[in-house]
């Protein structure tokens, strides 16, 4: 059983969710959070931020640590284990290009219940949970900024 790892974010702007629209072939279709591979050398933070540039032309930040989503695939040389670290992030603006390379054709900020519904998948759903919990406890907290942090 071949071992892969990738990160990802859940981005919020605003109170909204960033999501992506794929469409690969029409094999596999539907919306998504972004996330990719670590590559070699890269640590995880890197490559969740890394990952929602790529695929979505977003600058955010990240702002806590979600948790990990596990899950197996089949591909035709086996079966794949699938490790993937999500972080909460912010972003300092509505705006969002899908990376047409990766298949995404359309993305953009949805309110919590229509990006829950538009998900295509059960472990996104339950990340997406965790994080906008996460999210709506710092606001109360004022913990949330909407200002550039570097």
């Amino acid at each position: 059983m071949a071992e892969a790892i990738s990160c990802g974010g859940v981005v919020i702007f605003r109170g909204k969710i960033l999501i992506l629209y794929k469409n690969f072939r029409s094999r596999y279709e539907g919306w998504v959070l972004p996330k990719g591979t670590v590559e070699p050398g890269e640590q995880f933070e890197e490559t969740a931020l890394r990952e929602v540039r790529e695929e979505t032309g977003v600058r955010a930040w990240i702002m806590k640590y979600v948790g990990k989503s596990e899950y197996t695939f089949r591909v035709p040389q086996g079966t794949v284990n699938k490790e993937v670290h999500w972080y909460l992030m912010a972003s300092d603006s509505y705006y969002s290009k899908p990376q047409r390379e990766e298949y995404f054709l359309d993305s953009g900020y949805y309110k919590f219940h229509e990006a829950y519904h538009l998900l295509k998948f059960s472990n996104e759903k339950q990340i997406l949970e965790k994080a906008y919990q996460e999210y709506v406890e710092m606001k109360q907290a004022g913990l949330w900024r909407w200002k550039w942090r570097r």
